[in-house]
């Protein structure tokens, strides 16, 4: 593919000899438009096709490669023509292997009798030796065949109409064009243990050695993570650098009064964050901080506490949760707590407000400095709401501090949105869902962590069952003995309507089968389609113990808080993330009594069975989300969308803990003028 002149890495595919429309728009639907974009698509896998395994030597259930000519071939179709099924086989000499594709007959077109074939497959019987559906690469005689035989291999996504074999081929004269013009991101950062960029893209296609590929992947990972890392730096410099914070540490009158009146002593790790968040709040810098702690470890104390340091120093606060549900019950706990001390808390959610705060002037933009409106004293607000507090008509004057709960549900834009309400006001973020190391370094690399590794005394134990569904019988058995003890049981499905297509159990036709199966003890409903006083209705009857069973779906994972809730029983269990799973469990052991979460599962993949004993093993929610991290990944984890965590070529967050730290230090060093 030889060109006249060098032509740059962002040049689009189009320019090249060899890429006509047709071509072009098959490497789109890939996603790859540039030079530069070619050169980084990955090889879904290297084949070694230096070693191949006979087809005698495939043993079933291993994926492996193998090689033969075709000795017969056909497509079988049954009567009405709506099933079929093509066929070859394959041979070596020492065995014959049948290539099958199920209602692909289009796939006769691609094969003739005695092509020689690379096939790549798991094998799934011996009698007949058998794959269905396998990768297949037709060997064609040509000068090229070094760049596809006798060495390690890459193996592409693909898309229709775009050849294995093609691909391979382009991409190595490619390399052999462009190798020469790939530059070093950071030119002036020492990285003596690593390739350069140029030869680790190389090594991600055409690898010498199978390790070389991993090498290669690690290489350009890091360059994924440092600049991830600038990014979020830099982001903090500018902050420290533009914003001078409110004087918000408080002076202690307000939260004497409220420690006294909880009745109870904050633990160690409660007050150790409190440290950390006065600190900051009379820092120079506008405090960001995030706040870790495992269900029930008492966060919303320490939200209160933060809150009322902003209020002894005359500024107004706003606490936004994810639900409707959560906001309210926020909103009922912090009137409670702080009517007492002459503080106003007001509600705006959707549906509800308890007042109707639209901007007003603060003495600040009269022409006081922030320090006079620290000594006017001023009847302090906390406003709590749900996404409502980012519309526009939520506009308080004097916004000091902003707490977001359960940090996690909403994205990085909103969480500014809210911020940008105030002149750079205080932000603490709050999660029950313990954030992976790795997670944290890079969706919350712009804010300082603070985690409660201690729960309060004087909660019962969780003990955590898996069960199959033929033991139900026995669990409801269970249930209606701790119901006659005068506890509370949550049942949790994982849908509200069940699917024509679905087995998964629905909420609603399942409630009225719980009502009959533990009469006479009351049955409450619980779903995100209520409307929000049905909602408010139900939740009221659970606490007041009026009702005994509440059947919900996941719309109960954050924030409801019943002491007297001693037993959960998950049906589907295997359908919900083990860090929602974790978070679902948290709703029990909220009081004194022994609490029984019971986990209803399909067990029949290894999978779901891996993923459930971890959680009856351990209560430790860190190791939970490492697990979870590991099993699914970031964007099943948090949810792409709402996280604004970046989609990383070659970063993978569940194996590269030590790539991201590295990257934290490298970072530092290139905004420091060390490395760029």
């Amino acid at each position: 593919m030889p060109v006249a002149t060098p032509i740059a890495l962002d040049h689009p595919l189009t320019s090249l000899p060899g890429v006509g429309p047709e071509r072009a728009a098959q490497l789109a639907r890939l996603k790859l438009h540039t030079v530069g974009d070619l050169l980084l698509h990955r090889a879904r896998r290297h084949e070694d096709r230096r070693h191949f395994r006979s087809i005698a030597d495939l043993h079933p259930g291993e994926s492996a490669t193998t090689r033969g000519r075709i000795v017969a071939l056909g497509t079988k179709r049954w009567r009405g023509g709506t099933k079929s099924v093509f066929e070859f086989i394959l041979d070596d000499g020492t065995a014959r292997l049948h290539c099958r594709w199920w209602n692909l007959p289009f796939m006769e077109k691609y094969f003739h009798q005695g092509d020689e074939v690379f096939v790549y497959g798991r094998l799934g019987s011996l009698k007949p030796r058998a794959i269905d559906h396998p990768e297949t690469e037709v060997v064609e005689a040509g000068e090229e065949n070094f760049i596809h035989l006798n060495r390690i291999v890459p193996v592409y996504p693909l898309t229709e109409g775009l050849p294995q074999r093609w691909l391979r081929s382009f991409l190595w004269r490619l390399l052999a064009q462009y190798e020469a013009q790939i530059r070093e991101p950071w030119p002036k950062l020492p990285l003596p243990d690593t390739p350069t960029r140029a030869k680790a893209i190389h090594m991600l296609h055409f690898p010498e050695e199978m390790l070389d590929a991993e090498i290669a992947r690690r290489r350009l990972a890091l360059d994924e993570f440092i600049k991830l890392q600038v990014e979020i730096q830099r982001r903090r410099k500018r902050l420290q650098a533009s914003a001078r914070a409110l004087p918000c540490a408080g002076d202690n009158r307000l939260i004497r009064p409220f420690l006294k009146q909880l009745g109870f002593k904050l633990t160690e790790a409660q007050t150790k964050v409190l440290r950390e968040i006065r600190q900051d709040m009379g820092g120079k810098q506008p405090m960001r901080r995030l706040l870790q702690g495992d269900v029930g470890a008492g966060k919303t104390v320490v939200a209160a506490c933060s809150a009322l340091m902003a209020s002894e120093s005359g500024y107004n606060v706003a606490l936004m949760a994810p639900t409707e549900i959560l906001a309210e019950q926020h909103f009922q706990i912090f009137t409670r707590w702080f009517k007492p001390l002459g503080i106003d808390v007001q509600l705006r959610t959707g549906s509800r407000k308890t007042s109707n705060i639209e901007h007003r002037t603060s003495n600040v933009e009269q022409g006081g400095s922030a320090n006079s409106a620290f000594r006017v004293p001023r009847s302090a607000f906390l406003t709590v709401g749900t996404h409502a507090l980012i519309e526009s008509g939520f506009a308080p004057d004097n916004l000091g501090l902003v707490v977001i709960d359960e940090q996690h549900k909403f994205g990085v834009a909103q969480r500014e949105k809210l911020v940008r309400k105030g002149n750079y006001p205080h932000l603490l973020v709050m999660t029950a869902t313990p954030i992976p190391r790795t997670l944290g370094l890079t969706l919350y690399g712009d804010l300082d962590i603070s985690v409660i590794d201690e729960k309060p005394g004087g909660r019962g134990r969780i003990k955590t069952f898996v069960r199959a569904a033929d033991t139900l019988p026995k669990v409801f058995e269970f249930i209606r003995a701790k119901l006659k003890d005068g506890r509370q049981v949550y049942v949790v499905y994982p849908r509200v309507e069940e699917s024509d297509k679905s087995e998964l159990k629905a909420v609603i036709r399942e409630c009225e089968k719980l009502r009959a199966e533990l009469a006479p003890y009351p049955v409450g409903l619980l779903h995100g389609r209520l409307e929000t006083e049905e909602k408010e209705d139900v939740m009221n009857a659970f606490r007041a113990n009026r009702i005994r069973v509440l059947v919900a779906t996941s719309v109960i994972e954050v924030g409801v808080d019943v002491p007297n809730a001693t037993v959960m029983l998950i049906e589907n269990a295997e359908q919900f993330g083990l860090a929602q799973l974790h978070q679902l469990r948290g709703r029990i052991g909220r009081g004194a009594h022994e609490s029984y979460c019971i986990l209803v599962a399909d067990l029949k993949t290894d999978e779901a069975k891996q993923r459930l004993k971890v959680l009856a093993e351990t209560a430790d929610g860190f190791r939970i989300a490492e697990e979870d991290l590991k099993l699914r990944g970031p964007g099943e984890l948090l949810g792409r969308e709402q996280s604004g965590l970046p989609s990383f070529r070659f970063g993978d967050l569940a194996a590269d803990r030590g790539l991201v730290e590295r990257a934290r230090d490298l970072a530092g060093r290139i905004l420091a003028g060390d490395g760029n």
